[in-house]
């Protein structure tokens, strides 16, 4: 059996149109069993509103985190302040302690 030109041409083309046919149909069931259900689409949407709200959540704690540290920053500021005060007072009452002492001894004597 020879195969004449047409014949040939004829046969390349049912195969490669098969091997077309096939590959088509073997995208589609792949596509078609892959594709997500009903019921996977419901997680899907709930998994986003929980992602949503968590990053919703994460934005405000940063929000009072940062208010928080601006508190205590701005407390610390006033407690350094206090405490510079509070040594500034405490070292004039050193120095009038002193000038009593001093006072004293030179009025009164030495007391021993």
């Amino acid at each position: 059996m020879t195969l004449t030109h047409d014949n040939l041409t004829m046969a390349i083309a049912l195969t490669l149109g098969a091997a077309f046919l096939l590959g088509w149909f073997a995208c589609w069931l792949v596509h078609r069993l892959t594709r997500p259900g009903r019921a996977e689409l419901g997680v899907l949407d709930r998994l986003a509103a929980d992602l949503h709200q968590a990053e919703t959540a994460l934005e405000q704690a940063t929000t009072d985190w940062g208010q928080r540290e601006a508190a205590l920053h701005e407390r610390l500021a006033f407690s350094a302040t206090e405490l510079a005060t509070a040594r500034s007072a405490m070292q004039e009452a050193s120095e009038e302690i002193e000038e009593l002492r001093a006072y004293i001894e030179r009025h009164l004597g030495p007391t021993s």
